[in-house]
């Protein structure tokens, strides 16, 4: 069994993994809809959205084991970061890592976290690091398309039929009491915006609201009051989905180190 690796590391690191963390951990939950979406078309959009996902969540960690490796001699690969990682040790926020649900869930969830993506890949199209300025270039589109593909759905689901509406209700009651989360600043995010790595997870939350709200009264979905309930995954403290999650995922390298295909 492949030992786990251990990061000391820095605000810009911490950064880069929570957002690359949150691409990574949306991938995999997206690619178990494979074979089990409602029509086919959807199998297919949902597995080619969790490929751009993990494909800006492999940007992501290869930029964050090469700044992590600064200074000390080695830098850790995309691979031994998504992989090797003990669940403490991953800084994705806590909205998607909850188990894939129906899809009502999925659709919502999916316009939610991509409008966030799409609206911080904005924000880091200005990063003061060239490289994250890249990535978010090209990130930036995927992001938009997932939200007018989710964005569609949730529609047509909130007025839509009395039972695609009562699901697409239940949905948003679910998903409402993690979005604080995406919007709370820390350490992290003051250091950030500092440097001018990137904007601050606050500065973003107003556009967020006004979009998410036009499209839910578009649905005839009510906006849920916010709860004192307070999530954690930036920080490391995951729910008790997240461990088998990683279970799943991290089982091939783990089992077989250094193996490929």
């Amino acid at each position: 069994m492949q030992a786990s690796i251990r990061l000391d590391a820095t605000p810009p690191v911490d950064y880069l993994l929570r957002l690359g963390d949150s691409c990574l951990v949306l991938g995999q939950r997206l690619a178990e809809w494979c074979g089990h979406a409602p029509v086919l078309e959807e199998d297919i959009a949902l597995a080619n959205m969790a490929l751009d996902l993990i494909g800006q969540s492999r940007a992501l960690l290869t930029l964050a084991g090469q700044r992590e490796g600064e200074g000390r001699g080695r830098a850790y690969d995309e691979d031994q970061l998504a992989f090797l990682r003990e669940e403490r040790d991953y800084r994705n926020v806590t909205l998607v890592e909850l188990p894939r649900g129906d899809f009502a869930f999925t659709v919502l969830r999916n316009a939610m976290v991509a409008t966030w993506l799409r609206l911080l890949w904005e924000g880091l199209a200005e990063s003061s690091d060239v490289e994250l300025a890249a990535i978010a270039g090209k990130a930036v589109k995927e992001a938009r398309y997932h939200a007018e593909h989710a964005g569609d759905w949730v529609v047509r689901l909130g007025d839509g039929t009395a039972e695609s509406h009562r699901r697409a209700a239940a949905a948003l009651a679910r998903v409402w009491r993690y979005v604080p989360e995406l919007f709370e600043d820390d350490a992290v995010d003051a250091a950030a915006a500092a440097s001018g790595l990137g904007p601050r997870a606050s500065e973003i939350e107003p556009a967020w609201r006004a979009e998410i709200g036009a499209l839910l009264q578009e649905a005839t979905l009510a906006v849920p009051a916010d709860s004192a309930f307070r999530s954690h995954g930036k920080r490391g403290v995951h729910t008790e989905h997240m461990g088998y999650l990683l279970a799943e995922m991290q089982h091939l390298q783990r089992s077989y180190p250094g193996g490929v295909w």
